[in-house]
C-alpha cells in the first residue's frame, strides 16, 4: 500500500471520530457543548502529537541511551521504521567493527611493516613489524609526527623530495630496510617497510661462496696448466722432473675433486628434496672405521684413542660418518707431531654425545663463531698445507641440523680444541 495512505487514513479516521462525537454532542446538548467537545478533542490530539514529537526529539538526541516509544496511529509506522533503521545501523556497525578487527589482525601478521599516516605525517596506526623495524610504539607514538620518530637524514630527504615512485633503501638499527610511501585517499599515506637484512646476508654469502669457490679452483688449475705448458714446451724434460710434475698435478686434481664433492654434498644436505631417512646406526663400527682412517692420515705421528660408552642411535650413517670424519681429520691436520687426539662417545642426561679433543694449535675466541661458515679459515697458509677444502665444518653444521644435534666448540691457542656434538634422547632407537 502507498505509504502516504498509511499516514492519512488513521489521521482522517481520528478527525472523523472527533466530528462524529462533536456532532452527536451538538445534537443532544446544544452547539456550545458540541463545539467545546470538538475543541477538547482537537487539543488532546495536538497534545498527543506534541508528546510524540518530544519523545522523538529526546531519542534523536540520545539514540543509544533512549528507548524508542511504541507510538500510536501513524507514529507506530514512524517508530517501527526508525527501529529498523537503528537495528540495521547497529548490524552494519558490528560488521564494520569485525572487518576492522580482521584487517588489523591481518596487518599485524604481515612480515612487512605498515604505518598509516595523515597528510602531514602524523602517526595514526602501525603494525608490530613496523614497530620492530622503525622503533615505533603504536600506543605511545600515536599522534606524533613520523619524521620526529624516525631520525634518519636519508628518510627526511626522501620525505622532502616526495619522489615516492622509487623505494628508499635505509640502514636503521642494524637492519637494512626497503621503505616506500604510498599515498591513498586524500588525507592519508601508507609507509611500507620490508626487512632485507636476511636476504642481503644470503646474497653476500652467495657472492662470497662464488668468489671463494672460484679462488679455490683457480689455484690447482693454475698449477696443472703451468705443468702442462712446461710439458708441451719441453718434450725432452728429465724423467724425474716429469714424474714430480705429474705427482703435483695429481695432488691438485684430487684437491679439485674433493672440493667439488664437498660442494655437491652441501647442496644435497640443503635441498628440501633430500629428506633425512633415519636408520639404525652401529656407533661402534662407525667410530672404529673413523679411528682407522685417522691413524692412516696421521701416519703414526699422533697418539689417537677411542672410547665408546654409549648406545647406538637413529640417523643417516653416511651423513654422520661424514660429520664425525671431518671433525677427526681436522684434529689430525691441526695437531702437531706427537700430539694426542681423544675420540669419545658417551651417554649423558641430555642424550648421546660425540667429542673430539686434541692438543693442537687451538684458536682464539673470535674465530669460533665463524668456523662453520663456508671457506672460512683461521690460518689460510696452514689450510693450504693441510689440503683442506674449507667446507668440512659447514658440512658438519648441516648434518647436525638435519639430526637435531648441537655443536659446541672449546679452544685455547697453543693448548688444543674440543668439538662436542650433543644429540637428543629422540635420536635413540625406539
Amino acid at each position: 500500500m502507498n505509504p502516504q495512505l498509511l499516514f492519512w487514513i488513521p489521521a482522517a479516521l481520528r478527525l472523523s471520530l472527533v466530528l462524529i462525537a462533536s456532532g452527536l454532542t451538538w445534537y443532544f446538548f446544544g452547539p456550545v457543548i458540541g463545539l467545546a467537545v470538538a475543541i477538547v478533542c482537537l487539543l488532546a490530539l495536538i497534545v498527543i502529537q506534541l508528546n510524540y514529537l518530544y519523545q522523538l526529539s529526546g531519542w534523536l538526541e540520545h539514540p543509544d541511551s533512549e528507548k524508542l516509544p511504541d507510538g500510536w496511529g501513524a507514529w507506530t509506522d514512524i517508530f517501527s521504521r526508525l527501529y529498523r533503521m537503528r537495528r540495521d545501523d547497529e548490524r552494519n556497525r558490528s560488521e564494520l567493527t569485525e572487518w576492522l578487527a580482521r584487517f588489523r589482525q591481518a596487518m599485524s601478521l604481515l612480515p612487512d611493516g605498515v604505518v598509516i599516516m595523515d597528510d602531514v605525517l602524523f602517526l595514526e596506526w602501525c603494525n608490530p613489524a613496523a614497530e620492530r623495524h622503525l622503533g615505533l610504539n603504536n600506543g605511545r607514538d600515536k599522534g606524533m609526527r613520523v619524521t620526529n620518530l624516525i631520525r634518519s637524514p636519508d628518510f627526511i630527504d626522501y620525505i622532502i623530495l616526495g619522489h615516492y615512485e622509487q623505494p628508499l633503501t635505509l640502514s636503521l638499527k642494524d637492519r637494512k630496510l626497503i621503505v616506500q610511501i604510498i599515498p591513498f585517499e586524500n588525507r592519508r599515506q601508507i609507509l611500507v617497510t620490508h626487512d632485507a637484512t636476511e636476504s642481503e646476508r644470503i646474497e653476500m654469502m652467495r657472492r662470497d661462496f662464488i668468489a671463494n669457490a672460484s679462488h679455490e679452483l683457480r689455484t690447482p688449475l693454475t698449477v696443472i696448466n703451468g705443468f702442462l705448458e712446461i710439458a708441451q714446451a719441453q718434450p725432452d724434460l728429465d724423467q724425474a722432473i716429469r714424474m714430480s710434475h705429474l705427482k703435483l698435478m695429481i695432488e691438485q686434481g684430487q684437491r679439485m675433486q674433493n672440493l667439488v664433492e664437498d660442494m655437491l654434498t652441501l647442496t644435497r644436505l640443503e635441498s628440501i628434496d633430500y629428506p633425512l631417512r633415519p636408520e639404525h646406526v652401529n656407533i661402534h663400527n662407525l667410530l672404529e672405521q673413523i679411528r682407522q682412517e685417522a691413524e692412516a692420515l696421521s701416519g703414526g705421528r699422533h697418539e689417537i684413542s677411542l672410547t665408546i660408552d654409549g648406545p647406538d642411535i637413529e640417523g643417516s650413517a653416511d651423513e654422520l660418518r661424514s660429520a664425525f670424519s671431518n671433525l677427526v681429520s681436522n684434529a689430525v691436520r691441526y695437531t702437531p707431531i706427537h700430539g694426542r687426539i681423544d675420540i669419545k662417545w658417551q651417554n649423558t642426561a641430555a642424550g648421546p654425545q660425540f667429542s673430539v679433543k686434541d692438543t693442537g694449535i687451538g684458536m682464539r675466541p673470535e674465530h669460533l663463531v665463524r668456523l662453520t661458515e663456508r671457506f672460512y679459515r683461521v690460518d689460510k697458509s696452514r689450510s693450504r698445507e693441510t689440503q683442506g677444502t674449507g667446507l668440512g665444518l659447514a658440512i658438519v653444521k648441516h648434518v647436525l641440523l638435519r639430526h637435531g644435534a648441537v655443536l659446541a666448540i672449546e679452544s685455547q691457542p697453543d693448548v688444543g680444541s674440543t668439538f662436542s656434538v650433543q644429540f637428543k634422547t629422540e635420536n635413540l632407537p625406539a
